[in-house]
């Protein structure tokens, strides 16, 4: 699968899912994203069965409808943006650089507690 940005509504259907502990039908999140935005049934059918094709979600067919959930977690597809990132050719100590001085203070200090952790862990 390639890693690469989603579009728009990709992206908030992404959230959603992401947010969910079970598997979702295009009626729940059309349900879902109609309290906010005007949107076709048929416009999230197509952005579900694109994110299907592109290998983001898998689906099971329940009854009559497919239920939906995605193949990796918010975290696991965070992590392999970053990744990808630091494959991407740059100098990896200073992309590193830059994305630490664009965080705070509070997530530089759980970062830093992070790296303790794992350093230990790892140790053990």
């Amino acid at each position: 699968m390639a890693l690469r940005e989603f579009g728009e509504l990709e992206s908030v259907v992404m959230q959603i899912l992401w947010a969910r502990e079970q598997p979702s039908t295009v009626r729940s999140v059309h349900d879902e994203l109609v309290k906010h935005r005007r949107i076709a049934y048929t416009t999230v059918m197509s952005t579900m069965d694109n994110l299907f094709r592109k290998g983001w979600l898998v689906r099971e067919k329940v009854g009559l409808a497919y239920h939906y959930r995605p193949t990796m977690s918010r975290e696991e597809h965070s992590a392999r943006l970053m990744r990808t990132v630091f494959e991407s050719g740059g100098d990896s100590e200073l992309i590193l650089n830059f994305f630490l001085e664009q965080i705070g203070e509070d997530e530089s200090a759980r970062l830093g507690d992070l790296m303790k952790r794992l350093r230990t862990e790892g140790s053990s």
